[in-house]
């Protein structure tokens, strides 16, 4: 087998809990356009932001002004503001990553291990996310969405880290919370994997060659 020289992470629920966040921040959107007057009741504006981003994708930039064009039929700005402010409250103080993220990472870089990120998420979302945890500095390579157009678990977000790199994909360990996006994906480019099973809740078959319940333990697999 070939030895690992490289770790890359995917970003949402792998270094940061993007779930979490994202529910906490909608949350306290939809209490402050209700009280900003907005006519309509908190569990049917869940209901609705939920069909929205189950068609337009969680990182969709106007779900605010789509939910007031279906309850409304207009935009109100005062509502709309009301909801984007606390919105981006709850968001930038959210932005913290995973217990013993840092340490772990620090570590791997004292280890002499190169770092990446693959992530779905649009360039300006990830680095935002990476500098509001101080962690900009801490890698070689990121892959954002507009660096391939494609998402995992295509090829090609892989291909194209794996050639950044300069490494053989076998000498790549893929860490991430999705069976689906993360796990198949790199191993289908021949990359060793590791699913970050505190990140998801699914029970899907796992393909992955390692399971860490904390990021931590990544440092006894790299031994």
């Amino acid at each position: 087998m070939e030895k690992i020289k490289a770790v890359v992470f995917d970003l949402d629920n792998t270094l940061i809990d993007f779930l979490k966040m994202k529910e906490e921040a909608i949350d306290k959107a939809i209490d402050a356009m209700i009280d900003s007057g907005l006519k309509a009741k908190k569990e049917e504006v869940k209901n609705i932001v939920d069909e929205i981003y189950a068609k337009k994708g969680m990182e969709y930039q106007y779900i605010f002004q789509d939910v007031l064009e279906k309850l409304m039929g207009r935009i109100d700005y005062k509502i709309l503001c009301a909801g984007i402010v606390s919105y981006r409250k709850v968001k930038e103080s959210f932005v913290e990553p995973y217990p013993h993220v840092i340490p772990t990472i620090i570590e791997l870089i004292r280890r002499g291990y190169k770092l990446g990120i693959v992530s779905d998420a649009p360039r300006i979302q990830a680095w935002t996310r990476l500098a509001g945890m101080k962690m900009q500095h801490f890698f070689d390579v990121v892959v954002a969405f507009e660096d391939t157009n494609k998402k995992k678990p295509e090829k090609l977000p892989f291909e194209n880290i794996i050639k950044q790199l300069q490494l053989k994909a076998e000498e790549i360990l893929m860490v991430g919370d999705s069976i689906e996006r993360d796990i198949v994906g790199a191993k289908a480019l021949g990359m060793k994997t590791a699913l970050a099973s505190y990140g998801t809740s699914k029970k899907e078959k796992n393909e992955a060659d390692y399971v860490i319940n904390d990021i931590f333990e990544l440092l006894d697999i790299l031994k």
